[in-house]
């Protein structure tokens, strides 16, 4: 999955049947593991059911919103954003100091990717819960896409502290990538991966991000048995579906790739699964699939932004990648970093400045994005590209050759344009230029 994604999807994992009191007194411990083990579907109708005879249950209330929002992880389907917003208003304008309510705010919040509220919801939850680890993560994920690092880590220090399980380790885990500590990052997930979670999916998912890691590292093989170790567990999982279908195109088996991405984009039609979809015709030669592919990917994004998602970041790297409608992208870029200035949004920032010719300011955003030292062969590539059209020739050969030192599988359309061009930067230059600049390995 898409780094630019990452964060929504770690946040929706956590919990969000959490409604349900997994986390909170109210209920007994022989309740949640029923309710739990019923499945959304069944958690939302029971809910809707007591509603109907009872619509003053606030705490049916809590538990329909929070399942809303774990069925927008099962299925893709953004319309139950608003369903949830509604519940949330309603129930914290009966009670403001419902802290169940209040967290969930903050969780729809970052999954809609407006962080600023985010943070203030988290905070908000935090005050009225003080015991509460998951409102320390609502304020640690909105304080990591605004950039405040130092004070990102110090809530999911706290959070950790109250409660190591699965959602502080993939947290702990996501902040030393940022920062550039890979093993200590794969550390962090298998203790996630090992603690398990409220319901199939939170875990599946959880080896699902396990596998990413290894995938990020150029470690296809771990990365495969840990999508198929998530497939078992939750068969036909769409995050699974999509892993394996990502290792499958990096080796070039595009039938088999092609099959996986149907699977996972007709059980949920998330944007990113239908731009890697959509990638692995064109690298295919099937140009016209990938086009109409293309073309849905951009209707899909429009949902999610037609249901309160801002997904500026997201649409500036996809028409950045695909050279589709640049001058939108970069208005798309620099709003996403004027709401979010992390260092994710700032190597889209300067890969979208790169595309549209840019790239004096592209170089500037490019160092912001490194600023943390992260391991992303990613970003290392699009600093390789922008030196390279500098003339920096030294610098290029040494980014891109890191890049795939990194990853040499990082991107199904751009590694082979780093291959290229680093065989282009090494013919034109003296001998002297490449040799000890290809750190990484």
């Amino acid at each position: 999955m898409r780094s630019s994604m990452r964060l929504a999807a770690i946040v929706l994992m956590i919990s969000l049947l959490a409604a349900c009191g997994s986390q909170a007194p109210a209920p007994s411990a022989s309740r949640v593991r029923h309710t739990v083990a019923l499945g959304t579907d069944d958690v939302i109708a029971q809910a809707q059911v007591r509603l109907k005879t009872q619509p003053n249950d606030w705490q049916a209330v809590d538990l329909l919103a929070g399942a809303y929002l774990q069925k927008v992880r099962e299925v893709g389907d953004p319309s139950y954003y608003p369903k949830a917003d509604a519940l949330l208003n309603r129930a914290l304008g009966h009670d403001p100091s419902d802290a169940e309510a209040t967290t969930l705010m903050g969780t729809l919040a970052l999954a809609r990717h407006q962080f600023v509220p985010a943070l203030d919801w988290g905070r908000k939850a935090h005050a009225l819960d003080p015991t509460s680890s998951r409102a320390l993560g609502v304020i640690g994920d909105a304080q990591i896409e605004l950039g405040r690092y130092p004070d990102a880590l110090r809530s999911f220090q706290q959070m950790i502290d109250l409660r190591p399980d699965l959602s502080s380790y993939a947290r702990v885990s996501y902040a030393r990538e940022l920062f550039g500590d890979v093993p200590g990052a794969i550390d962090a997930m298998r203790n996630a991966v090992e603690a398990g979670g409220p319901v199939p999916e939170n875990s599946a998912y959880t080896r699902v991000l396990l596998g990413n890691l290894y995938f990020n590292v150029g470690r296809p093989k771990d990365a495969d048995a840990q999508y198929r170790e998530a497939l078992f567990e939750d068969p036909g999982y769409p995050y699974a579906l999509a892993g394996i279908a990502r290792v499958e195109a990096a080796a070039g088996r595009y039938p088999q790739a092609l099959g996986h991405y149907r699977q996972a984009v007709d059980s949920y039609p998330l944007p990113d699964f239908v731009i890697a979809l959509g990638d692995v015709y064109a690298t295919a030669g099937e140009q016209r699939k990938a086009s109409e592919t293309y073309d849905l990917a951009a209707a899909e994004q429009q949902l999610f932004r037609a249901n309160g998602v801002d997904l500026d970041a997201e649409l500036a790297l996809f028409d950045a990648d695909h050279h589709r409608d640049l001058s939108a992208a970069l208005i798309a870029a620099r709003a996403a970093m004027a709401d979010r200035p992390s260092v994710r949004t700032a190597d889209i920032l300067a890969w979208t400045l790169f595309q549209a010719g840019d790239e004096r300011d592209a170089e500037v955003a490019s160092q912001q994005a490194l600023r943390l030292g992260t391991q992303d062969a990613t970003m290392f590539f699009h600093r390789g590209m922008i030196e390279a059209r500098l003339g920096q020739a030294a610098a290029a050969i040494a980014d891109l050759r890191h890049a795939l030192g990194i990853n040499p599988f990082f991107s199904l359309l751009w590694a082979p344009v780093a291959r290229q061009t680093l065989v282009s930067l090494t013919s034109v230059s003296s001998p002297l230029v490449g040799e000890g600049q290809g750190g990484g390995l």
